[in-house]
C-alpha cells in the first residue's frame, strides 16, 4: 500500500463515513492471563467513546510507510492449509460472528505478543464501499466498483494512572486521586487484507508499529509467517556499514557529504510520489558510483551488500539520510546543518591539525546572544 492509499481507508474511521459493523476485544494482564473479552456494536456506542475508539484505529493506520507502516507479503506456502492466512481469511468472513474463531484468535496474539505490560488486544471488522474515479481522480459516489471488507486490529498498553491529588468534587476537597487503568495508543496492529490499486489484495498485509526503530520481527515472522524487514535504525546502520567497508581508506569526508547529497536529491525529486523511495542493490552501487566512489572499491560491493543487508532485496531511501539535518560529530563537538547548506562546512589542515572550517557570515549567536 502507497500512502495515498493507506489516507483512504484512514478516512473511514471518521464518524460521517464510518461502517464498522462490530468491535471485540480482549484485555490481558502482563502474566497473558485473559481479564475479560468484548463484543459491541460499534455503532450502538456513546459518542465520546465512539471518538476514542477511532482515535485508536487511525493511528494504527498513520506514520511512514517502510518505518512506522511495513508491507508484507505472505509468501505463497503460507497461505494454504492451517496457515495465519488462512485462519484470517475465515475470521473475516466470519464477520467477527464466530466466538471461537475469536478466542483463537485471542490466543494466538497473546502467544506471540512480546511484552511485560498489561495490553488490550481490539479487532473490528469494516466494510467499505469504493467510489470509482473520474479520469481527474475525482469520486464517482454512485458508482462503486467493488466493496473493501477487511479486519483491523490494534494492541494497545495498558497502564496505570499517575499518583497525585485531586480535586473531589463530591466532598468539596482536595485529595488522593483515584488511579485506574487507562488504553493507551497502539503499540502495534495490521490491516488485513491490503488495499492495492483501491483494491483488495489477499496476499498481503499492512503491520503497524509505534517505534520504527524497533519493529516486532518474532511476531511477524512466527504469527505471520512473513519475513521481518529491518527496522528503519538496522536499516541506516546495515547502509552505513556497507558505506564504510566498501569505500575502505577511501572513505573520506568529500565522498560521505556527496553520497547524503545524492540521496538527498533522489527523495526530493520523488517526494510527490505516493509509494517511498526505495533503492534496490544496483541501485545503491549505483549511487556510490555516481558520488566518486572508485570501480575498483565496487568490486566486493555485492559481498559487502551482503554482509550489511543480508538478504534485504531493497532500503527505504528516507530511512538511510536526514533530509532536514546533516550531523557531523567528532570526538568532542556535534555540528548540525541544512543539508542545502551542508558545501559551507569544510576540511582544512589549521596549523597542522585537521579542522572543521564553518565560515561566520552575517549574525552569530550564542545561546541567543549577539556577538560580533
Amino acid at each position: 500500500m502507497n500512502k495515498k492509499e493507506v489516507s483512504e481507508i484512514k478516512k473511514q474511521y471518521t464518524p460521517d463515513r464510518c461502517a464498522v459493523s462490530s468491535i471485540c476485544g480482549c484485555y490481558v494482564d502482563a502474566e497473558k492471563n485473559k481479564k475479560m473479552t468484548m463484543k459491541e456494536t460499534f455503532l450502538a456506542l456513546e459518542e465520546e467513546e465512539m471518538l476514542k475508539y477511532m482515535d485508536i484505529f487511525r493511528k494504527t493506520l498513520s506514520g511512514t510507510i517502510g518505518k512506522n507502516l511495513l508491507n508484507l507479503e505472505f509468501p505463497r506456502q503460507e497461505e494454504g492449509e492451517g496457515t495465519w492466512h488462512e485462519f484470517l481469511m475465515k475470521l473475516q468472513s466470519s464477520r467477527l460472528e464466530d466466538d471461537e474463531l475469536l478466542e483463537a484468535f485471542y490466543d494466538k496474539v497473546i502467544e506471540h505478543y512480546e511484552t511485560d505490560d498489561n495490553f488490550l488486544i481490539l479487532v473490528l471488522h469494516n466494510t467499505y464501499d469504493v467510489p470509482g474515479k473520474t479520469s481527474d481522480g475525482l469520486d464517482l459516489s454512485d458508482a462503486s466498483e467493488e466493496v473493501y471488507e477487511h479486519l483491523l486490529c490494534s494492541i494497545c498498553p495498558v497502564s496505570l494512572s499517575k499518583g497525585g491529588l485531586s480535586y473531589q468534587e463530591g466532598v468539596n476537597r482536595i485529595g488522593e486521586r483515584v488511579r485506574d487503568w487507562v488504553v493507551q495508543m497502539p503499540d502495534m496492529g495490521f490491516l488485513f487484507p491490503q488495499f492495492n490499486d483501491r483494491s483488495s489484495d489477499i496476499h498481503g498485509i499492512l503491520c503497524y508499529t509505534r517505534n520504527a526503530a524497533k519493529i516486532p520481527q518474532s511476531m511477524i515472522e512466527e504469527l505471520f509467517g512473513c519475513q521481518a524487514p529491518l527496522s528503519s535504525a538496522d536499516q541506516k546502520d546495515s547502509f552505513n556499514t556497507l558505506v564504510e567497508n566498501t569505500l575502505g581508506q577511501d572513505c573520506r569526508y568529500d565522498t560521505v557529504m556527496t553520497i547524503h547529497e545524492k540521496l538527498n536529491e533522489i527523495i526530493e525529486e520523488q517526494k510527490d510520489e505516493p509509494d517511498p523511495v526505495v533503492l534496490t542493490r544496483s541501485e545503491v552501487k549505483q549511487l556510490l558510483s555516481l558520488s566518486g566512489v572508485e570501480e575498483d572499491r565496487l568490486e566486493n560491493f555485492e559481498e559487502q551488500y551482503q554482509i550489511a543487508a543480508g538478504s534485504q532485496p531493497a532500503l527505504v531511501a528516507s530511512n538511510l539520510t536526514n533530509t532536514k539535518k546533516m550531523e557531523i560529530r567528532t570526538g568532542d563537538v556535534v555540528v548540525s546543518v541544512d543539508p542545502a547548506k551542508a558545501a559551507l562546512v569544510e576540511t582544512r589542515d589549521v596549523d597542522g591539525r585537521r579542522c572543521l572550517v564553518i565560515p561566520l557570515d552575517g549574525e552569530v549567536e550564542i545561546n541567543g546572544i549577539h556577538v560580533k
